[in-house]
């Protein structure tokens, strides 16, 4: 998917109904995204190495998997979180600003091609869609209360005391 595809999902799935709170659009099902985070959880685990699974609370993602360093090809920790809109799913190798995409991982050394191979079919395996971090760290210019100025989280996915795309659909809120 290009990035222009990638950011009109974004949009798509920033205009969901929902709740009065950012953390999950009307519909979603707690119970299927952890069996959905589960079953990712065991399928690295088969094709990695032994995995942690983590949830989340006050978030727009629910659930992330840890694949510890000792268990990569290049050593490094590497964390795959699973947003609570559309399946989107994004992996940080260790931090979220550390690399533009995978291939900028694999090319920085933090990532073996073996291991972005088995990552990637994994995801698209289990249905999620795997989002290039450059994109989510684009200024969040959606439809939500996020782009009021008083109530910004100012976290990982804050550019310049403004929300980004991250903010939106991997982080706590």
């Amino acid at each position: 998917m290009n990035d222009d595809r990638f950011v009109a999902l974004f949009h798509a799935l920033d205009r969901l109904p929902g709740p009065d709170h950012l953390e999950f659009p009307d519909g979603f099902d707690h119970d299927a995204a952890e069996e959905r985070a589960t079953a990712l959880l065991t399928r690295l685990g088969q094709d990695i190495g032994p995995c942690l699974l983590g949830g989340a609370q006050d978030a727009s993602y629910s659930f992330s998997v840890a694949v510890p360093a000792e268990a990569t090809e290049a050593g490094v920790l590497l964390c795959v979180r699973l947003s609570n809109f559309g399946g989107l799913a994004v992996v940080t190798t260790p931090g979220p600003a550390d690399h533009d995409d995978l291939a900028h991982a694999v090319r920085d050394g933090a990532l073996s091609e073996a291991d972005r191979g088995r990552i990637e079919s994994a995801l698209s395996d289990l249905g999620h869609t795997l989002v290039p971090q450059r994109l989510l760290h684009r200024l969040y210019d959606g439809v939500t209360r996020l782009t009021d100025d008083g109530d910004t989280f100012l976290g990982y996915g804050v550019h310049a005391g403004r929300a980004t795309w991250w903010t939106r659909f991997f982080e706590h809120l």
